[in-house]
């Protein structure tokens, strides 16, 4: 047992490490956030039917199932919109930021659904992510819109989260995110086309977007969100929420690095992002404490 735990927590940590360059590649694509949401999830859709094709996994769910997954589907959509949206407005290291929120959500959404009762270190834990947010969000003014969309974005991503925590014991991790996927790029294709959106020009891409879209596709999407679905069978939500926060460390570190936005913030900015590293670590701490305790009783 111990080895498997051991197994699912090095998977969890090796796919929040792939999504923390999801944003550098946010970035690198010179698209606005709709083509790019809408490229992103086409490419991924074509390729997961390829996967489940080869791999004959049938592809009937139940019609209760399907209307499920297309619910969760359209939160998908909207968390990628608030996510690529946020970059594109502010930067990277300001959406990851406040991305780092989806803690607090989880710890509120999680225990309705799953019907246990609210761990109040966890709400603790999501506010002083919050105010550390809000102090980065008192200096960081100019970027208000980016941060609103990024708070929005772990929103959206704690409840899509705990959502497939309840569907993966009813339906086939592969299933569900292409379903999933599926729903929200006709979702977003029926948006664009009344809206007028699929001119000439939406279907050019140069050749950065082309190469981006790829790699965020193939190689940031679709192996990663198979697997993360599945992990929630061995891993509670709250801690898979927990673990994405590091994405947000991944990201900045890769956006320093590629973009230099060291030299876009203030001292104050990183103030801000020690704390919620502290945050999280103090939550794993306080987890293990708490577990522990139970075994001795």
């Amino acid at each position: 047992m111990f080895k498997n735990i051991n197994k699912h927590f090095l998977l969890l940590h090796f796919i929040v490490f792939i999504w923390g360059f999801s944003p550098v590649l946010g970035r690198f694509i010179t698209v606005g956030a709709w083509q790019l949401v809408w490229y992103r999830i086409l490419i991924t859709v074509i390729a997961m039917y390829a996967y489940l094709k080869i791999s004959k996994i049938d592809l009937k769910i139940s019609r209760k199932h399907f209307w499920q997954l297309c619910g969760i589907g359209t939160v998908i959509l909207i968390h990628w919109l608030m996510f690529y949206g946020a970059i594109k407005v502010s930067n990277i290291s300001v959406t990851m930021v406040a991305f780092s929120t989806g803690t607090l959500f989880t710890s509120i959404i999680e225990p309705i659904f799953y019907k246990r009762s609210i761990r109040p270190y966890e709400v603790v834990i999501g506010f002083i992510i919050i105010a550390a947010i809000a102090l980065i969000f008192s200096i960081e003014t100019q970027f208000w819109l980016g941060i609103l969309l990024g708070i929005g974005a772990a929103l959206t991503s704690a409840a899509f989260g705990v959502f497939n925590g309840l569907m993966v014991t009813k339906v086939r991790s592969g299933l569900i995110s292409f379903y999933e996927l599926t729903a929200a790029l006709l979702g977003l294709s029926i948006y664009l086309a009344l809206s007028g959106s699929f001119s000439e020009n939406f279907f050019v891409l140069d050749t950065n977007s082309i190469i981006g879209l790829l790699l965020l596709s193939l190689v940031c999407t679709v192996f990663p969100f198979i697997s993360a679905v599945n992990l929630t069978k061995h891993i509670s939500p709250y801690t898979i929420t927990l673990a994405v926060n590091l994405e947000s460390v991944y990201g900045i570190i890769w956006a320093i690095l590629f973009y230099k936005e060291n030299k876009e913030m203030k001292p104050t900015f990183y103030i801000g992002v020690c704390i919620i590293l502290f945050a999280i670590f103090l939550n794993s701490y306080l987890k293990r404490w708490v577990e522990n305790r139970k075994n001795l009783a």
